[in-house]
């Protein structure tokens, strides 16, 4: 079994039924799992409390799809924090950088769509 951690962007993708195409061959891999981080699920509420129009994600029920479908949570852990401290600052969010750190910490398989969060060594591969 492969565990894969989503980023954010993916899941957004995904939840709108739009997953990038290099995405579908994960999905369709049945000895996958998908994990979905609890800093994902913090961004998107962040987002979300902007009343921005072009972001009409509600997260509760972003977060109550992604389990009704078999996502399982990653929530975020103080080793994961910690790790963060050793990565070259390549990427200034903090979000993105939870997820890579959690992909090094965990040694689990990190989809993005973004081409900086690419450029880190360990589990990250691009899928844009």
């Amino acid at each position: 079994m492969n565990k894969i951690l989503l980023d954010t962007n993916i899941l957004i993708l995904a939840a709108a039924e739009k997953p990038p195409p290099k995405v579908i061959s994960y999905i369709n891999d049945h000895t996958n799992t998908f994990l979905f981080s609890s800093a994902s699920i913090w961004e998107i509420t962040i987002k979300s409390n902007l009343n921005r129009p072009n972001f009409p994600i509600n997260p509760n029920d972003f977060y109550n799809e992604l389990l009704s479908v078999g996502c399982e949570e990653l929530p975020v852990n103080s080793r994961h924090a910690l790790v963060m401290k050793s990565l070259p600052t390549l990427h200034k969010d903090p979000f993105d950088r939870i997820l890579i750190a959690q992909a090094i910490y965990e040694g689990i398989t990190l989809l993005t769509t973004d081409k900086v969060m690419a450029k880190y060594k360990g589990p990250v591969v691009f899928v844009g």
